[in-house]
């Protein structure tokens, strides 16, 4: 399970940890735009929380097939004053910042964040991995592909993925080691750079890839693995979601990420009910 220590707080979950999904974006695949002010953010954060959110992750890059670059110092404008604001009104709830580039993660953990999400696993910012480890920030390590180009054309697996994440999260992992004792949630990157099919694997097989008691961090939340298999829409992606993330559960997952925090949270209670 998640044990979280940040800003002199140590955090620790007994059960799955629900991690609900703000998008600070105008093209994310499924809310881009919905919440555009932070008046409105910080509802869809208090609403979160109400519905059962452990974490708050923040982002304001869109990583959806096709969506524009967003330059540093826009990522940085668009995502600060949130990371600010959800500090000062949710002190106590934990936040998460969605990003690759190792300024913005810095950034924000100056100004109270305490996860990093990086969807590169340290890849895209040769930085980042150094200042992670440097200072022991709680982080989480996403398969994903070699470049931000490449992340959904490029050199798609097909075959061995739950070997390919193991292997890449090993990797990783030792460049983490070389500065002690790491604070690391292990993401294998579901729907990216990935055939349906693996993806599918890395749902169902998460033994083969887990790492000593790293916790596991699943995505799927209306993904299209989901709405491609069912030939339905993102919108549309809500029951599919809520059968994968039982399964994920099932299957060991600790923390689902979900832009649908209420029924991921009533997944949890009644998967808890099933495993007594």
């Amino acid at each position: 399970m998640l044990r979280i220590n940040s800003r002199g707080h140590f955090f620790s979950f007994d059960r799955p940890v629900i991690m609900g999904i703000m998008n600070v974006t105008s093209d994310s695949f499924f809310d881009g735009g919905k919440y555009q002010g932070l008046s409105a953010t910080l509802k869809h954060c208090e609403d979160m929380i109400s519905g059962g959110a452990d974490i708050i992750d923040v982002g304001a890059f869109s990583t959806r097939p096709g969506a524009g670059f967003v330059p540093e110092e826009e990522e940085a404008e668009r995502l600060i004053p949130v990371v600010k604001a959800v500090r000062k009104e949710f002190p106590n709830i934990l936040t998460s910042i969605d990003t690759f580039r190792q300024s913005i993660a810095r950034q924000s953990v100056e100004e109270g964040a305490d996860i990093i999400n990086d969807i590169s696993g340290g890849t895209f910012d040769e930085k980042m991995i150094p200042y992670i480890g440097q200072n022991h920030i709680p982080y989480v390590l996403m398969h994903g592909s070699d470049s931000l180009e490449t992340m959904h054309h490029g050199n798609i697996i097909s075959e061995n993925v739950c070997e390919t994440v193991k292997q890449f999260f090993e990797n990783q992992l030792g460049k983490l080691k070389k500065f002690g004792r790491q604070q690391v949630i292990l993401d294998p990157g579901i729907g990216f750079n990935k055939t349906i099919e693996c993806n599918f694997e890395l749902l169902d097989r998460m033994e083969r890839y887990r790492i000593a008691d790293f916790p596991i961090l699943i995505g799927i939340s209306r993904k299209s693995l989901i709405y491609k298999t069912l030939g339905v829409t993102p919108n549309e992606s809500l029951n599919g979601t809520t059968v994968l993330n039982t399964i994920a559960l099932l299957r060991g997952a600790d923390i689902l990420r979900v832009h649908d925090v209420k029924e991921a949270a009533e997944v949890r209670i009644l998967v808890e009910k099933t495993i007594i």
